[in-house]
Order: C-alpha cells, then structure tokens, then sequence
C-alpha cells in the first residue's frame, strides 16, 4: 500500500503524527540517526564548523566533524498505516540550546543519544527532559572503536531513574534506529497512562 492511499473499496487511513525529539551532545550522531530512517530527504541546517567557533565547539573525539546543526534536522517515517513519527534532531552545543523549549514543544517523547567516549555530553539532555517530565529513551551509539560497556554501567553512569529504557543502537542502522524509535513510543504511553492514573486515583 502507498502511503496516503488505500486499498479499493477502504476508506483512506488518517495517519496518527506524533512528535519525538533526538537529542544529545555535540557529534554523537544525531543527524546521522534521522538521515537513516527518514522516508523523506531529510531537512538539514548543518554549517562548516570554523576557527571563531574552535573555543566553544569541543572536538576532542570526534576530530574529524567538519559541520555542526546550528538549527534542527527534520525527517519522518511510518512506523505503521495509521503511525507516522516527525522526527525533530536537537543542536547539539551550548550556544543553541534556547532552541530546545521550541522544538520540545508538543513531543510525545525524546531519543537521548549518548556516546561512551564522551558520556558526560549528553548529561544536559536527561537533565532537561527529566526537569520537564518528557519521557525518553537513551540510545548508546555503538561508534566502532568506542569501548562496549554493560548496560547497567552505562545505566548508573548516567544515574538513570530505574523506568528510563536504556537501548543499544547504531545511528547509521535503519533497523536499529527504528527499533529505539518503537521503545520511545512505547515509553512515551505507558508514560502518560502512569499519569492518568495517578491524577484520578
């Protein structure tokens, strides 16, 4: 079935959108992450990184980036007929974090991508969504040469409250990244109907 079509005879499937942000530090692969899985050519905002921005954008581990988001990348995919996820890729540096309240708003739930090399650059993620009650998933980008740690390392090097899943993943891998997309999902409801029964008990 093409998306956006239905088969004859059946009504047209009025697909459910649901927002999920990535986010995550500087270089951990978040662009990479929605190029692999967007149905659509992906919406980028990326810039040759220069030497006025060599003081504030710390290379150190991935020496070889050339380019930075100084915005947002956008992709989409259809998870199933009546599911599409917006996916909506964070900037990564300091500087353009006022973006984040903008972008976060109406997300059902956020990807935190977390890179063991630099595990303290995605700290100011899980902050901001666990100060703001979004629920996330954190997904350990498996980049080659990077040192493989228990996800239960992992788990209390971040201080990770027990219900965050926490999922292995390569960013470059279409199926990869789709099943951390479904555990985001999946978080996100169980998430909100904990909600809903606390509010009415």
């Amino acid at each position: 079935m093409i998306f956006g079509r239905s088969e004859r005879g059946k009504p047209p499937v009025e697909p459910v959108t649901l927002k999920i942000l990535v986010a995550g530090g500087f270089g951990v692969g978040k662009t990479t992450l929605v190029g692999a899985v967007s149905e659509i050519r992906p919406l980028r905002t990326e810039e040759l990184l220069t030497e006025a921005g060599r003081p504030v954008d710390d290379t150190s581990g991935v020496e070889g980036k050339r380019t930075t988001t100084v915005a947002m990348d956008f992709g989409r995919i259809t998870l199933r007929e009546d599911l599409v996820l917006y996916l909506f890729g964070t900037p990564g540096q300091e500087r353009f974090w006022f973006m984040w309240d903008e972008l976060s708003e109406g997300a059902l739930g956020a990807v935190v991508l977390a890179d063991t090399r630099r595990l303290q650059d995605c700290f100011a993620a899980v902050d901001y969504f666990e100060r703001r009650g979004i629920p996330f998933v954190v997904g350990v980008n498996c980049f080659e040469g990077a040192a493989r740690y228990p996800a239960e390392t992992v788990r209390q090097a971040l201080d990770l409250d027990p219900g965050v899943p926490l999922l292995l993943t390569d960013a470059r891998d279409r199926e990869s990244v789709k099943e951390v997309l479904i555990g985001v999902v999946q978080h996100a409801m169980a998430f909100q109907a904990e909600r809903r029964e606390a509010v009415t008990t």
